[in-house]
């Protein structure tokens, strides 16, 4: 099973929208294995970005991303990766799908809900970035079955 890193961020986390995440991502089948709610260091948000580093934005994306607190997640589910970028949408809600995350509830690219992992390698990165293995809850739900051949 595939696993990926799903952030709420700020602007998700004041407007309550972490349970119409969450629900989403369970009515798709995947499963939670971590969760937790977190004020972000300026550290922790500067590596996760690190990517952007040389980009004019990089420093308004931390300020934003430690100026409330976020949700992280890891989920897991087949090509779940692939799948929650679907779900999420297109990082500029203007532009993204209704029914997608940021179609629904984005109000711009600066506030654009949510997080997620671009690839099965970047999720990795991530999710060993923001969550220690005895965090992490390896379980299988009974409906499995009914949801993979």
């Amino acid at each position: 099973m595939e696993r990926t890193f799903i952030m709420v961020k700020p602007d998700g986390v004041q407007r309550n929208l972490i349970g119409e995440v969450i629900s989403r991502f369970e009515k798709k089948g995947f499963t939670l294995v971590g969760l937790k709610l977190l004020s972000v260091s300026r550290e922790l948000a500067e590596k996760h970005y690190e990517v952007h580093k040389e980009r004019p934005f990089f420093k308004g994306l931390v300020e934003f991303i430690i100026s409330a607190p976020v949700t992280a997640m890891v989920w897991e589910g087949n090509d779940v990766v692939v799948s929650a970028r679907k779900m999420i949408g297109a990082t500029n809600p203007i532009t993204a799908e209704p029914g997608t995350i940021r179609g629904d509830y984005g109000v711009n690219i600066g506030r654009n809900l949510i997080h997620g992992s671009d690839a099965v390698e970047t999720a990795e990165k991530e999710i060993a970035l923001w969550f220690s293995d005895s965090e992490l809850v390896s379980w299988q739900q009974t409906i499995t079955p009914w949801l993979y051949e």
